[in-house]
């Protein structure tokens, strides 16, 4: 097939997409796939149009290409209203299918995938609208307790509608506050006094216009991929110090990840299951991955949803299909043939 890759753009989480990219394309490319890779929000100003998916490529030359782009990001925000970079779409149109690698804003929160809907472009993951329901942290709180999916108790808010304090949200100390819209735990803070609470809007702010105030669950971490509405076996997740943010994610050695989880068959059945029912609050297609707490005494509380979650060395998705017996390029190889089933 002729593949392109996406990745790159211009959420927080852009080197982490171009690190998922590159093993995507990479790993297509073992496959003898004629993958490119391509950055969605720089694109690529030089085409072949004659044989734009060649046999040979050089993979890491289009990374060091988009990685060039990397100390000018902001500045190309500002002087460019077009989104999409040059000849991103025209590539698009003329593959046989998209492999989204991109995660966060611009990438995982339903924009681009209505575009791609309009335009008759095929893509990798969920559709629009459950994309961006799973974006939206707060949306994301509000299906689960509608769908019966245990969730930590919170409040969003707006930065016109900052709340100083917990006593007007009807909240206790402990609380996480977080970005609404942000990934890989960035703009999450725990916080347990009034001081730290000030600070955690502060920074959460920065990122965002909206943020999420959620009761702290204290417990082990989990994680479940569902993949076409079944569910992967589940990692356990234990940061060596501190909690599971973006140093820990994506730091080799930081957390200890063991999949299958050491849990009994009866809190991995119960996970499972309420990955699967999480999935479906979200109306979610194709796959995606969700994150659990569980407490001490086994209470399980869902806590949000990645639709295109990581496909990084460390990430957790190819872990949880490793322990099917599924390797890497067999693994991009199955979020593609899944995502096919949208447009049957």
């Amino acid at each position: 097939m002729k593949i392109v890759v996406l990745a790159g753009g211009t959420s927080t989480e852009r080197d982490v997409s171009i690190v998922s990219g590159t093993g995507i394309c990479s790993a297509l490319r073992q496959k003898n796939h004629q993958a490119i890779l391509v950055d969605v929000f720089c694109g690529l100003e030089n085409v072949d149009w004659a044989d734009p998916f060649p046999e040979s490529y050089d993979v890491e030359q289009a990374v060091s290409y988009i990685k060039s782009f990397n100390p000018h990001i902001e500045e190309l925000k500002k002087s460019r209203k077009e989104f999409f970079g040059p000849n991103v779409l025209e590539l698009c149109k003329k593959a046989d299918f998209v492999f989204l690698g991109l995660h966060g804003s611009n990438g995982e929160d339903g924009r681009l995938q209505a575009v791609f809907d309009l335009m008759g472009i095929l893509y990798t993951g969920t559709g629009y609208l459950s994309s961006a329901m799973a974006m939206d942290k707060g949306v994301t709180k509000a299906m689960f307790q509608m769908r019966g999916v245990p969730t930590p108790g919170g409040k969003a808010m707006k930065k016109k509608d900052r709340v100083e304090t917990l006593q007007e949200l009807g909240m206790d100390f402990p609380v996480v506050v977080k970005t609404c819209c942000g990934g890989s735990s960035i703009g999450v803070y725990i916080v347990d006094n009034q001081a730290d609470y000030t600070k955690a809007l502060d920074g959460a702010f920065t990122y965002e216009n909206e943020v999420v105030v959620e009761e702290f669950v204290e417990g082990t971490e989990y994680t479940v991929a569902v993949v076409d509405g079944k569910a992967y076996p589940v990692v356990q997740i234990v940061p060596v110090q501190g909690f599971y943010d973006y140093e820990n994610k994506y730091k080799p050695g930081a957390v200890k990840e063991t999949c299958p989880a050491p849990i009994s068959e009866e809190l991995t059945r119960r996970l499972q299951e309420y990955a699967v029912e999480g999935y479906h609050a979200l109306e979610m297609e194709s796959y995606g991955r969700l994150d659990f707490i569980v407490t001490k005494d086994e209470k399980i509380y869902c806590l949000e949803a990645n639709t295109l979650p990581g496909m990084t060395p460390t990430s957790l998705i190819p872990q949880e299909a490793a322990v099917l017996g599924m390797d890497y390029p067999t693994l991009c190889e199955e979020l593609i043939r899944v995502s096919m089933k949208k447009y049957e």
